[in-house]
């Protein structure tokens, strides 16, 4: 994708298709939100021109959703005022995801986050 704040729209609507046709639309909007701040830093923070989004489905009911780019920097969690506007991405994708991290990549990092569903009942 390319590296625009438009493309944050675009990986919450991609997110949002994959975990309902797999069943897992409980965790669709928790998704969206950390794809949204994965996607709003790579924007913020990466050098080249496109990021890649990557939703990984490594068990029947756990998603891991990432951000792609050439950044090696890692994420650093902010510790904002109350009056900023930003710096509460990162606590927002830990307060909502199972766990996440970064695995660091030989040009680059992905930034990702884990979540499990419930599924259909």
């Amino acid at each position: 994708m390319p590296r625009l704040p438009e493309s944050a729209a675009t990986a919450r609507r991609l997110i949002r298709v994959a975990l309902t046709v797999w069943g897992l639309d409980d965790v669709a909007e928790d998704g969206a939100l950390i794809v949204s701040e994965l996607v709003s830093n790579a924007v913020r923070h990466a050098r080249r021109d496109s990021i890649r989004v990557v939703i990984d489905r490594p068990e029947a009911m756990r998603v891991r959703i990432g951000v792609v780019d050439f950044s090696k920097a890692p994420p650093l969690r902010g510790e904002p005022d109350p009056e900023d506007e930003g710096g509460r991405g990162l606590a927002l994708v830990e307060e909502l995801a199972e766990e996440w991290g970064t695995e660091p990549l030989p040009w680059g990092k992905q930034v990702w986050a884990q979540l499990r569903g419930k599924g259909r009942e």
